[in-house]
């Protein structure tokens, strides 16, 4: 992937809020930027969805919902089911609109949501006993 330099200036007072959350984090300020630009770009594209961090890493989920992964893994294992999101929306913990946003972003950043996916059934598998 190719980068470019982009200048922006920014109030002091945000330069240091921005610095202080970065240093918290054990990030760089440019690091910090380049994040909150990325997950930006992707919340203008898909509006349902926020950011959240946790014990493996930041990850997408639906606005006062489950991780994205989470859906599109629900959704994987109602395959046999004539229309896997009807049948999701039905225990109405989730409604179709949710389903459907958590669709959206799995369909723009398909690697990432089974890299979760794939990384949760591992993690189930090896925490079964023998």
């Amino acid at each position: 992937m190719v980068s470019v330099n982009v200048s922006v200036r920014l109030d002091d007072r945000l330069a240091e809020r921005l610095r202080l959350r970065a240093r918290a984090a054990g990030e760089s300020l440019s690091d910090r930027l380049r994040r909150y630009a990325e997950e930006g770009a992707r919340r203008d594209e898909h509006p349902m969805i926020t950011f959240r961090d946790g014990p493996t890493g930041r990850r997408a989920g639906l606005i006062g919902g489950p991780d994205v992964w989470e859906v599109a893994m629900w959704l994987d294992d109602l395959d046999a089911v004539a229309d896997p999101a009807a049948e999701l929306a039905s225990d109405g913990i989730l409604t179709r609109t949710h389903i459907d946003a958590a669709l959206a972003y799995r369909a723009s950043y398909p690697e990432e949501i089974q890299a979760r996916i794939d990384l949760h059934r591992s993690e189930t598998q090896a925490a079964q006993p023998r």
